[in-house]
Formats: C-alpha cells, structure tokens, sequence
C-alpha cells in the first residue's frame, strides 16, 4: 500500500488514523459515493472545499459530505467579507491534490482550515487521504489540532 503525502505527515506528528481504501467512480467523484462505499454516515464524512476571499486568500472548508458550504458562514469564519470558490482547474496548482482527493492535510503550502462544528459531535470522521478512492478516519480534535483549525457553522441550513 503506498502512503500519501497526508499519511505521512500524520505519522510524523504521532496522529493515529484509519486508511479506508475504496473503489471510486470517475464519473461519481461525490462525496456521498465515498460514505457509501466506506460504510461511514454521510455526516460524519467531510469533503474538503477550497475557497478564496479578498483578504484571507486562499482557505480550506471541510463540509459533511451531505451539505453545502454557505458561502456567506464561511467568509465571517474566516473574518472576510467574502469567499468564492476556487474553479476546479485551479485546485492542482493550488494544493497539489485533484478534485475527488483533495485532503486538508499537506497541501503545497499550508492554508487557513476552518471544519464545520458538527465535527466535534463525533470521536471519528474520514476525510480525504489525498488521492481519490482513499478516506482517513481520525479523531477530529487531533485533526483540528494537527492543523490549527477553526471550527464554525460553515453550511447551508437544509
């Protein structure tokens, strides 16, 4: 099994997780697909959004797979007036990872990260390991610790 770039950096700072590896769907890059075939509940798995607003720059949002971001939470958890969405052609130069396993962990350069607060309801949630068809299941407070996260509402009421 090869290790991600996610997966090391885990290792190195003594952050236990889980690797569920999983069989993805080109044409099905959603997130709920990845809840599905790892068996998790969707709100406890998050996909992770990167934004940008005109003074924080560039910022990661990790969503339950199950939400949308509200644009308008997350630019006042992140202390701007706004925040758009990167387009997709951008993630790769930006991150280093692809759309369908983009992981908050070990982007190129290391970005503000704000988690949705329904995180902390949990004692484990799977996000991206940083390709597509792998999750990490870890204890989100050791994820917001290892990170420097900030949790906040980050989505849309339903």
């Amino acid at each position: 099994m090869t290790k991600t770039n996610a997966m090391r950096l885990l290792e190195q700072a003594g952050i236990p997780f889980e690797v569920q590896r999983y069989e993805y769907d080109e044409n099905d890059l959603n997130g709920l697909h990845a809840a599905e075939r790892t068996g998790m509940p969707p709100d406890r798995v998050f996909k992770t959004l990167v934004a940008r607003g005109p003074k924080i720059g560039p910022a990661v949002f990790c969503i339950p797979v199950s939400t949308e971001l509200d644009l308008r939470k997350a630019a006042r958890a992140a202390g701007d007036k706004s925040v758009e969405l990167i387009h997709v052609r951008e993630l790769l130069p930006l991150t280093g990872y692809v759309r369908g396993g983009c992981s908050p962990v070990g982007m190129k350069k290391r970005f503000p990260v704000f988690l949705d607060e329904s995180a902390e309801l949990y004692d484990d949630i799977g996000v991206s390991g940083g390709e597509r068809g792998v999750q990490l299941r870890l204890a989100p407070a050791a994820l917001i610790a290892f990170l420097s996260a900030r949790t906040a509402d980050l989505t849309l009421a339903p």
